[in-house]
């Protein structure tokens, strides 16, 4: 069988031929560029829920090649945006950890469909190494998800030592700038968990992360074959 139409095959099923994890990723990087500007003032987080949005739906698209799959994208996706904007719009009504809680549970599904198509792709291509790259910032997301909603319910969970001007608790940006430098065992100090929740937390990511790395490059390179091996 032709190696390439089988990755079509593979992605169409997947959904990344229709809406590409290419996509996506650039949707995610748009989120990481911008997310350190929008915490000072009403139309930055309006922005910030926009982009989170439209990342969550980029998401769902991703993965919804097949009719199942996209059905349970949607039924996971709808509660998932309606929390967070009836939240943003009018924060009496619906406490912060019910988004949370649901941009964890849709996270988790789609981080698990790109990384299905991830270890059934036959070969190494600009989609796979997309879907990896795509794969670990979710990841991050999904955690820092996890962290803001500890700080929610433990606000000394953790202790932030950054610039007294910058909001010294959980913030979305907060979360997921100590999720990434958990994830990749960066770790710079300036933000400690405290509380054994936030402990457990955090060296569970770094375990995820150190694995995640090792499995994916190993994984990639038994994929790739030499283009005189496939012509």
């Amino acid at each position: 069988m032709n190696p390439a139409s089988t990755v079509k095959r593979i992605t169409r099923r997947f959904g990344v031929w229709r809406y590409s994890v290419i996509e996506l990723l650039a949707v995610l990087i748009l989120l990481i560029a911008v997310m350190p500007f929008l915490e000072s003032s009403r139309v930055g987080e309006f922005v910030e829920a926009a982009l989170l949005t439209l990342v969550l739906v980029s998401a769902g698209l991703a993965v919804g090649g097949r009719r199942k799959t996209f059905f349970i994208a949607m039924l996971l996706l709808l509660p998932t945006i309606i929390s967070k904007w009836t939240h943003h719009l009018y924060p009496h009504l619906i406490s912060p950890t019910v988004p949370h809680i649901l941009c964890m549970i849709f996270t988790v599904f789609v981080t698990a469909n790109i990384l299905r198509f991830i270890l059934r792709a036959p070969r190494v291509n600009a989609e796979v190494i997309s879907a990896g790259i795509s794969v670990y910032i979710m990841t991050a997301l999904l955690w820092a998800f996890a962290f803001m909603l500890l700080g929610q319910l433990v606000p000394d969970a953790f202790s932030i030592h950054t610039d007294p001007k910058d909001p010294l608790e959980m913030t979305s940006y907060n979360a997921f700038y100590y999720s990434i430098c958990t994830l990749s065992t960066t770790g710079f100090g300036d933000i400690t968990p405290i509380s054994k929740a936030a402990r457990t937390l955090s060296f569970m990511e770094a375990t995820t992360g150190v694995f995640y790395v090792a499995i994916l490059i190993s994984r990639l390179v038994s994929m790739y074959q030499p283009k005189s091996e496939t012509e």
